[in-house]
C-alpha cells in the first residue's frame, strides 16, 4: 500500500475495467456486434430501479448487523464511521473513494462485460454463481497486502472465510441489478454494500455470517420474483446471437 508497490496494486484494482476496455476495443476493431444479453444504458424508466436497488444493498448489511447484535454480536455503532470519514478528509472524499475503489473500477468489467457473455450459455443463477466464484478468487491477493481490510481479517480466519463467501451472493445481487438497469445499477449495489460495510465497521464473524445469510435470502428472492422461463434461459439457438450496435432497442433484460 506504499509507493512504488501501490502502483501495481492500483492497476490490479482497475483490472476489470481495463479488461473491459481491451475487450470492447477489440470488438469495435473487428466490427463485432454487441452480445445479446447486454443491457444498454438509456435515460429511461429503467434508471428508476437504481435508488431502490442501492437502498436494498445497504439494507442487507444494516439489517444483518442488527440481527447479529440480537444474536450476541457487537452493537451497531457509527463511531468507526466518524473516525473513517475524518481520516479520509470528510464525507465527500469518503464517498468518492468508496465509489471509485470497487464499484467504478470493477463493475464495467464484471457485470458490464463478463456477465452478458456468460449469459450466452448460462442461466442468470449459473452466470451469477460462476462469476461470484471468480470474483471471490480475484479478491484473495488482498489478504496478503498489509493495510487492506482483508489483510486485517486474515485469510485463514472466520472473518476472512465469511468475507470471501459473501462475494458470491453479492455477485447474484449485482447481476440482478445489471439486468434491471445496466452497469449503473450494478455500480449502485456494489457502492451501497461497500459503503455500509465500511460505515458500520463490519468485521466480526457473527455479523459477516448474518450478512451472508441475509444476502442469500434477498438474492434468491429477487431472482425468483417475476421469473420468466423464456427470458431466464440462455440463448440456445446460437451462442453468438447478438444485438447489432446500431439497434435502437434496449438490450435484452431478464425479469
Amino acid at each position: 500500500m506504499s509507493f512504488p508497490t501501490v502502483v501495481p496494486h492500483l492497476l490490479a484494482g482497475f483490472g476489470p475495467m481495463i479488461g473491459a476496455i481491451v475487450i470492447r476495443a477489440r470488438r469495435a476493431r473487428l466490427r463485432q456486434p454487441v452480445p445479446a444479453h447486454t443491457v444498454r444504458l438509456r435515460l429511461s424508466m429503467r434508471l428508476f430501479w437504481v435508488p431502490p436497488l442501492l437502498v436494498t444493498a445497504s439494507a442487507t448489511v444494516l439489517v444483518a448487523a442488527l440481527l447479529a447484535h440480537l444474536l450476541g454480536g457487537p452493537m451497531v455503532s457509527l463511531t468507526s464511521a466518524q473516525s473513517l470519514i475524518s481520516t479520509v478528509g470528510g464525507p465527500v472524499p469518503f464517498l468518492i473513494s468508496m465509489l471509485v475503489a470497487g464499484p467504478l473500477s470493477e463493475e464495467p468489467g464484471w457485470r458490464g462485460t463478463a456477465y452478458p457473455r456468460l449469459r450466452a450459455s448460462l442461466s442468470r443463477l449459473q452466470a451469477g454463481l460462476l462469476l461470484g466464484v471468480v470474483w471471490a478468487v480475484w479478491h484473495l491477493p488482498l489478504f496478503f497486502i498489509p493495510g487492506t481490510i482483508q489483510a486485517g481479517f486474515g485469510l485463514f480466519s472466520w472473518s476472512g472465510l465469511l468475507f470471501t463467501l459473501s462475494v458470491v451472493p453479492m455477485a447474484l445481487l449485482t447481476g440482478y441489478a445489471y439486468e434491471r438497469a445496466g452497469v449503473v445499477a450494478a455500480i449502485a449495489v456494489h457502492f451501497g454494500f461497500n459503503t455500509t460495510m465500511a460505515l458500520l465497521g463490519v468485521s466480526s464473524p457473527i455479523t459477516l455470517a448474518v450478512v451472508v445469510a441475509v444476502q442469500i435470502v434477498v438474492a434468491t428472492t429477487l431472482l425468483a420474483w417475476r421469473r420468466d422461463r423464456k427470458t431466464d434461459l440462455p440463448v440456445q439457438a446460437d451462442a453468438h446471437q447478438v444485438v447489432p450496435d446500431s439497434s435502437p432497442r434496449v438490450g435484452q433484460t431478464r425479469g
